[in-house]
């Protein structure tokens, strides 16, 4: 891969971190609950949109993980320890995303429910997250183990 391919797909990274935050920011404003709330009633008085923001810290590891991954392969230094550890640490966090969404979806079934809420978009949602994270996390440890065996071979 050259560098300026690396380049654009850091580029992309760093347009789907920001996109992820603006979202994340934006989303709670427009929530039909909080339509004429105050910020300190949008942020402080629903537990699940910390929850949410405490789950995106994976997220956003993830991301970072990745764009260290494409700076390896921009200079040619993808068979090193360094790219083992960032696939890793990559699959870690979706594995611990997965642990989020399943959280999440518990609230969903077991809070929302019993309030008498619609959950289909979220749990559908969450479910399409699931599986993402899931393929993430595949692909990771895939590719993790194949490099560090090249690593090792390479070493010897």
């Amino acid at each position: 891969m050259n560098r300026n391919l690396a380049a654009a797909l850091q580029v992309l990274t760093v347009l789907v971190g920001l996109g992820a935050l603006a979202f994340l920011l934006w989303e709670p404003h427009v929530e039909g609950r909080n339509a004429h709330a105050t910020l300190f009633q949008i942020y402080f008085h629903d537990p699940f949109l910390a929850y949410a923001y405490t789950g995106s810290i994976a997220f956003f590891t993830a991301l970072y993980q990745v764009f260290r991954l494409l700076g390896y392969v921009a200079v040619r230094d993808v068979l090193s320890s360094r790219s083992v550890k960032a696939l890793r640490t990559l699959k870690r966090c979706a594995l611990s995303l997965i642990g989020f969404l399943v959280g999440a979806e518990a609230y969903f079934h077991f809070i929302q429910r019993a309030k008498g809420e619609d959950i289909a978009g979220g749990v559908m949602i969450g479910l399409v997250l699931m599986v993402a994270s899931a393929g993430v996390a595949i692909v990771a440890a895939v590719l993790e183990r194949s490099l560090r065996m090249a690593v090792q071979r390479r070493s010897a």
